[in-house]
């Protein structure tokens, strides 16, 4: 069982950059593939990124490549979504997910475990 807390939301002006975390429990974490996905009022689901059990791979959605950056600690059990030149549309609830020692996946139902998110509200 993996619980995941995530934070480091907040209100962000358009351009501006934010690091979210996401602190799971438990002591495998390594084991795990974690996953950042975001869901805006009244749209659905979509995949931000992922990162593999030892960090070694990670993947992107187009809209955000070159701009996020997704990384973990191990040691800290935590992941993190390095955040910059954010923009208005993605105002969003930001939410990491676990997937036991599964391969990079932008399936939000093939992860195992999921936060309850930390809402991110970029201002225009």
């Amino acid at each position: 069982q993996v619980q995941l807390v995530e934070s480091g939301g907040g209100l962000v002006q358009a351009g501006g950059s934010l690091r979210l975390s996401c602190a799971a429990s438990g002591r495998t974490f390594s084991l795990y593939t974690m996953g950042w996905f975001r869901q805006a009022p009244g749209k659905e689901r979509e995949f931000v990124a992922a990162i593999t059990w030892n960090g070694g791979s990670t993947y992107y959605a187009d809209p955000v490549r070159g701009r996020f950056t997704v990384s973990r600690d191990n040691a800290k059990n935590t992941v993190y979504l390095q955040m910059s030149s954010l923009k208005p549309e993605e105002t969003a609830v930001y939410s990491c997910a676990a997937r036991y020692t599964g391969s990079l996946t932008v399936v939000y139902e093939e992860y195992h475990y999921w936060g309850q998110g930390t809402q991110v509200t970029v201002s225009s």
